[in-house]
């Protein structure tokens, strides 16, 4: 360590600040759907294996303050999704019933949406989307998030982007009751408007 020295501390008195990152960029309906979406080529993105309980995953969402998790086997290939809904909603207590499982002894590959039962938009569809798209998109699939494929060069899909509702209506300043929201682009603005 001798090529290493100690930086010089600096004691703090006074007022002192901590650093706030800017807030969510506002958006409207009308906005670029890529301003709402959470670009994962550069952000890190939350993952749990299939092994591992629900009862961890419940955790790790809490310590990211995230509501889903990949799922992602030791490949690092897609395996499916697991959201805090999955978690917490009627999934655990029905697998108890007909496997006569602890709930802690659940695993995510018990209860995850697997690979086989995702969707995912385009990229391409995405670059030219709106953020109406989108919200008419959840809607119209009655999910909280929906992910984004690309291919990479060698043809492959890649998972590349996700949108989340809950980032959406930080984003519009507005709450999106999904159930009401109507299917058509006029019928959204319309919803949300009046919220």
């Amino acid at each position: 360590m001798t090529e290493y020295h100690a930086l010089p501390a600096q004691r703090l008195s006074g007022v002192v600040c901590v650093f706030q990152p800017a807030p969510a960029k506002r958006v409207t309906l009308q906005s670029p759907a890529l301003d709402i979406m959470t670009d994962l080529r550069h952000s890190h993105v939350a993952t749990i294996g299939p092994n591992e309980s629900i009862d961890l995953a419940n955790l790790y969402m809490k310590q990211r303050g995230v509501r889903s998790l990949f799922v992602i086997n030791g490949n690092h290939t897609l395996q499916g999704v697991i959201t805090a809904t999955d978690i917490l909603g009627e999934k655990p207590m029905r697998f108890n019933q007909e496997r006569h499982l602890k709930h802690s002894e659940i695993l995510v590959s018990d209860i995850m949406t697997p690979l086989n039962n995702l969707e995912a938009i385009s990229m391409e569809d995405v670059r030219h989307a709106k953020v109406g798209h989108i919200i008419a998109s959840l809607s119209d699939a009655g999910r909280q998030h929906t992910l984004v494929m690309d291919y990479e060069s060698n043809g492959s899909v890649i998972i590349c982007g996700i949108f989340s509702l809950t980032q959406i209506e930080k984003q519009l300043g507005k709450t999106i009751p999904l159930a009401e929201v109507a299917k058509t682009f006029a019928e959204i603005e319309a919803t949300v408007i009046s919220n």
